[in-house]
């Protein structure tokens, strides 16, 4: 923010160099917080004058660095992005939607009129899950999945080493989630059906509460433990102690198309996965265990804990290494070089 403000009041450069080949900008100027206008005509009008600013100072970094025929990648920015194509002429304009933003009340409110429009507009559109390529094809044809790049090192390399204090105690398998326990994307009565239905198994659940976890009724079964929170680098030992590993997503406008990076780290370590049924986890479904239902769910756990071979955690972890930036940037790569001959044809 400091910095931001020194750019603004000229105090400071805002074009910064990361390395030989790229550039951050931080724009030289101050737009108006506007989307608690609800008159759509007045809203636009504001808008369209935000994206001039935001335009003008995109416009002098290019100057600058001399780009000429360059590429506007817009990720998921649809309000202060809205007009950008427009005032910017880029050779390319890119709209990427990587998570269904209007779920969120602050996108919602003018965003189901305009992200339907802005989809439509942009050259071409990319998205990090199958759901949301579909979601952006219902408004422009030149809509691609192109995977989501997912940081497993950690996960891959992990060194397992004495096990974590929480777990020493118990003597059953152990069915694990790692994770913010957060009630709007997890299933807590889900939860707590399979912890009932299965108590010969124990379900360790890592991370932070919010109040809905913190209040429910798995904190009174026997075979439910919480960890709370823990640093990055400790999940993977975690993990490794883990017989079945789940992702009991609660399936609403929120997480329907959210692609779920937690399921890769999972399968970095080889590991048996039992998730919930989404459109997004399809692209899954030859390595991890989809459940329809609680009962489905309950079963799967089972299936998991007596199918899990070396030969399938050789494939889970290879089918995660394929999951790089390397990866997904190349299927971004491809998409744009197809529109660009399409756009030039």
């Amino acid at each position: 923010m400091k910095k931001r403000l020194r750019v603004i009041e000229g105090k400071e450069k805002g074009l910064v160099l990361i390395k030989e080949n790229l550039w951050n900008l931080y724009p030289d100027c101050m737009v108006e917080s506007i989307n608690w206008i609800s008159n759509a005509s007045v809203f636009n009008y504001l808008n369209k004058r935000n994206n001039v600013k935001f335009s003008d100072s995109i416009k002098k970094a290019l100057e600058e660095l001399g780009f000429k025929d360059f590429i506007l990648f817009n990720d998921n920015e649809l309000l202060k992005g809205f007009y950008l194509k427009e005032l910017l002429f880029p050779a390319l304009s890119i709209y990427y939607s990587r998570d269904y933003i209007l779920a969120v009340d602050y996108w919602k409110k003018h965003g189901k009129r305009l992200e339907p429009l802005i989809i439509a507009k942009n050259d071409l559109c990319l998205a990090n899950s199958l759901y949301l390529r579909d979601y952006c094809k219902t408004y422009n044809d030149n809509s691609y999945y192109v995977g989501q790049g997912c940081d497993i090192e950690l996960f891959k390399e992990a060194i397992v080493s004495d096990k974590p204090a929480e777990l020493r105690g118990i003597k059953t398998p152990i069915v694990g989630y790692v994770g913010a326990l957060n009630s709007i994307r997890l299933n807590i009565p889900l939860i707590h059906y399979i912890a009932n239905a299965r108590k010969d198994l124990t379900f360790v659940l890592v991370g932070p509460e919010d109040n809905d976890f913190a209040m429910s009724g798995l904190h009174h079964l026997e075979n439910v433990v919480f960890t709370g929170i823990k640093k990055p680098e400790e999940l993977p030992l975690y993990v490794s102690f883990f017989d079945v590993c789940i992702n009991p997503q609660l399936v609403n406008m929120v997480t329907i198309g959210n692609y779920p990076r937690k399921i890769d780290e999972y399968l970095a370590m080889g590991k048996p996965v039992v998730a919930t049924q989404t459109r997004a986890m399809e692209i899954f479904s030859s390595y991890v265990y989809l459940a329809e239902d609680k009962e489905n769910f309950a079963l799967l756990i089972q299936t998991a804990l007596e199918e899990n071979t070396e030969e399938l955690q050789i494939g889970r972890r290879a089918f995660a290494a394929s999951h790089s930036w390397e990866n997904c940037t190349n299927e971004i790569y491809k998409a744009i070089f197809k529109s660009l001959k399409m756009k030039q044809s």
